[in-house]
């Protein structure tokens, strides 16, 4: 009988391991994650990439001491889904999608919808008097929370930290209300069963989507001297008249053009329906920002408005294919991102779906992304299960540990190791990071992860000055 030594039969067991998935290269992941904590003394992948992240996360060498936030604010009212409903006397039925909701019956129908597809969306609400009836049902229900997510009523001056600025002119007399609609992954109602955790919003907000404070907000950026400008709201134009969109964008592109060149902008988007709008953002909006924020729904409904790669997918399948967005990202930064030829300042672009996030950026103008997008993937497990850091026991490794980098041309085929869990590529001057996301398995929060990932990712990341 043979004897081996500890590094002669670690070494012969990598080999082993090493053949067996070049003969067998669609291993599922759960196999590969059990070969892995085999070769690491029966640690947890999860535990590894953990331990893994930390190591890399540095602060970059520049950091934002001033950042300005504008202009979508309003009051979040935390509930469950499922109970609002109910208390609402509404019963499960078939599922449909609405861009705009009219009654209780189409705000019930697309509930369904993206409950039974786990997926996170956004609607407006456009009767205001059914809106506010429910509002108050919802408040009224055990466990509904209040949340500060603009126009600054009194309910939210009140929840504002003392060290959050609010200028006079964004004060008003009511608050703006959004309610969000939680469920669990496993949650059932009637005959559908939710296959992740997630959260509809709904709203009937005409202050944010009139864009009301977006002058105030750029006028008051001249004393207060930021480091950073994060915008988001444009999403609420939706609920607008085709008019007053197309007029709003225009003083919109003109107020951001007066933002100072030198100060970066981060734009953060957010569910919409509407192609038209969609698209019009991507070319007037697109090349005044820096960087942009997205998830996967966001994502391929651009594609989607402007005729772009994969475009003609209905819907994602699971969790998406980092192929295809690859393709995608790599198309807007070179459709609307900075280049010899185009005079824009579009340099970065992150994108995060549950599995797993991807930070793109143009050459020579972000540092310190490895820990940037590690960070962003950090806080969207914590964050979800409200804890200071990562608990290997209460979150799952589900993001392909393989793939293939684009599906438009010949791209690279990639493994990830959870002791190196960045992986990154270049393609024709566009850099790529890639980094699991550590799922919370049973979550406490789902409202605001895309925030916090976007703010985490941002607070690592460094601009160069140009």
């Amino acid at each position: 009988m043979a004897v081996w030594n500890g590094p002669a039969f670690a070494g012969f067991l990598a080999v082993a391991v090493g053949s067996f998935l070049l003969l067998q290269p669609e291993l599922p992941g759960s196999a590969l994650r059990a070969l892995w904590g085999s070769l690491n003394g029966g640690a947890s992948a999860e535990g590894r990439l953990a331990a893994a992240w930390e190591a890399l996360i540095v602060r970059p060498e520049r950091s934002w001491n001033r950042v300005a936030v504008g202009v979508n604010a309003c009051v979040d009212v935390v509930l469950s889904g499922v109970k609002l409903l109910q208390a609402l006397g509404l019963s499960p039925g078939d599922g449909e999608d609405h861009s705009v909701l009219h009654s209780r019956k189409d705000l019930e129908e697309a509930f369904i919808h993206f409950m039974g597809k786990g997926a996170a969306a956004e609607r407006f609400f456009s009767d205001g008097e059914s809106f506010h009836n429910i509002s108050q049902i919802a408040s009224e229900l055990p466990g509904a929370q209040v949340l500060l997510c603009g126009p600054v009523g009194p309910k939210l001056h009140q929840l504002l930290d003392d060290n959050i600025v609010v200028p006079p002119e964004s004060m008003q007399e009511v608050d703006e209300f959004h309610l969000i609609l939680e469920y669990q992954a496993g949650e059932q109602w009637g005959p559908l069963t939710a296959p992740n955790a997630n959260r509809f919003i709904f709203s009937h907000d005409l202050s944010n989507g009139a864009m009301n404070m977006l002058e105030v907000f750029v006028s008051s950026l001249e004393e207060f001297q930021p480091d950073l400008v994060v915008l988001s709201g444009l999403h609420m134009m939706e609920g607008q008249t085709k008019e007053i969109q197309k007029k709003r964008l225009q003083e919109a592109v003109i107020s951001i053009s007066d933002i100072p060149t030198d100060v970066p902008i981060h734009l953060e988007l957010a569910s919409m329906t509407d192609r038209e709008l969609m698209s019009s953002i991507m070319h007037q909006v697109f090349p005044l920002v820096n960087s942009l924020g997205l998830n996967e729904q966001e994502l391929l409904f651009l594609s989607q408005s402007a005729s772009g790669p994969h475009s003609s997918l209905p819907a994602w399948s699971g969790v998406p294919d980092v192929g295809v967005v690859s393709d995608i990202l790599f198309w807007i930064l070179k459709e609307q991102g900075r280049s010899k030829e185009r005079a824009s300042d579009l340099t970065r672009i992150h994108f995060h779906t549950l599995a797993y996030h991807i930070l793109a950026t143009v050459d020579g103008h972000w540092g310190n992304q490895l820990a940037s997008v590690a960070a962003g993937a950090r806080v969207a497990g914590t964050q979800a299960c409200a804890t200071e850091t990562i608990d290997s026991g209460r979150v799952s490794l589900k993001a392909p540990l393989e793939f293939v980098t684009s599906h438009s041309e010949a791209g690279s085929r990639i493994a990830v190791n959870p002791d190196e869990p960045v992986a990154q590529w270049r393609r024709e001057g566009v850099s790529f990071h890639f980094t699991p996301v550590l799922v919370c398995k049973d979550p406490i929060r789902t409202v605001g992860l895309g925030d916090a990932i976007s703010a985490e990712g941002l607070f690592y990341s460094e601009a160069y000055p140009h």
